[in-house]
């Protein structure tokens, strides 16, 4: 049977970007084009263990200034804490006991941040695995706006990392502690660049199918539909290709350095061959990223030639 995790990750968001994640959250639009994993028929299946009472970023403005805490344009304002498990753990679970779980969690963050703080705690159940995404304002016990003193370094990350665990395999023993970013030495690479890659694929499929069904006699229509894909197509694609750049030394540092822990694992004594063996894991797990830039390198040259064909017929007509 596979490992069961319980899962603590945090992110930091200082200002516009504080509306798209709280939009997320909140289920706010209707379409959720740049994640396909999310299914609205079942959005009405999710849950608030937290209401907001207010827009994520008025509530954490409002604190601030209660607060008396000067801000600067680059502060952090918000935090959010996605708590969730290994899809294995939620196997069989009924809604009662995923809730539960969720609930159980949460006790969790508030014994270690003040309640007052939390801004929503809601949980999805529309997509893959439930999760829960959970945002508070990075305020000290002493009153100070601080995501730094609260989840800014990897000593403070990995402390998170063992008292999650120690908090949750008290009522669920087959929990195995994770390791975050910092014991490991890497980075994740965001869930949601995985998401984008799929959406991207399902794309070009469709553009690719597309340019097969077309012949003279809907050739209209299905330039107007392959003009309308390739106008998300080309900028998600070359968005994604940009931000897969931060993560290129990292998949460089990681290939050569899986080379030397393999050859480490073959001498090491059995103390130290567990820990080498889980370096060795999570380097594997960067041979992802390969797929993603050959996701995003692979698109056929019909694509751009019909973008650049569908641009110069426009510049005709007009």
């Amino acid at each position: 049977m596979k490992a069961q995790y319980g899962i603590l990750r945090f992110a930091k968001y200082k200002g516009p970007e504080i509306g798209h994640i709280e939009a997320h959250n909140e289920r706010t639009k209707e379409k959720y084009a740049s994640n396909p994993d999310v299914d609205t028929s079942r959005s009405n299946r999710n849950f608030h263990l937290v209401t907001p009472q207010r827009s994520y970023r008025a509530e954490a403005e409002k604190q601030i200034a209660e607060a008396g805490c000067r801000t600067r344009s680059d502060s952090v304002r918000v935090v959010e804490a996605l708590v969730t498990a290994s899809p294995e753990f939620f196997k069989g679970k009924k809604r009662v006991e995923v809730k539960e779980y969720f609930t159980y969690a949460l006790g969790f963050i508030k014994a270690h941040q003040n309640e007052k703080t939390i801004i929503s705690a809601v949980v999805h159940m529309d997509e893959k695995t439930p999760h829960m995404h959970l945002c508070f304002v990075p305020l000290t016990e002493d009153g100070r706006l601080s995501a730094k003193d609260i989840v800014g370094n990897k000593k403070k990350l990995t402390w998170w990392q063992d008292e999650f665990w120690k908090h949750m395999v008290k009522k669920y023993p087959e929990l195995e502690r994770g390791e975050s970013a910092g014991e490991t030495g890497r980075q994740h690479i965001p869930p949601r660049l995985y998401k984008e890659a799929v959406h991207l694929s399902r794309m070009k499929e469709q553009m690719l199918q597309i340019l097969a069904d077309t012949n003279p006699f809907n050739k209209k229509d299905k330039t107007k539909e392959l003009d309308e894909l390739l106008g998300r197509f080309v900028p998600a694609a070359e968005a994604l290709r940009t931000k897969l750049k931060k993560y290129d030394r990292l998949y460089r540092e990681l290939t050569e350095e899986n080379a030397e822990l393999e050859k480490k694992l073959e001498i090491a004594d059995n103390r130290r061959r567990e820990k080498i063996s889980n370096q060795v894991k999570y380097a594997g797990m960067e041979q992802e990223l390969r797929d993603l830039h050959a996701l995003v390198d692979s698109i056929p040259k019909e694509i751009p030639n019909a973008a650049e064909r569908n641009q110069r017929n426009k510049s005709q007509e007009s």
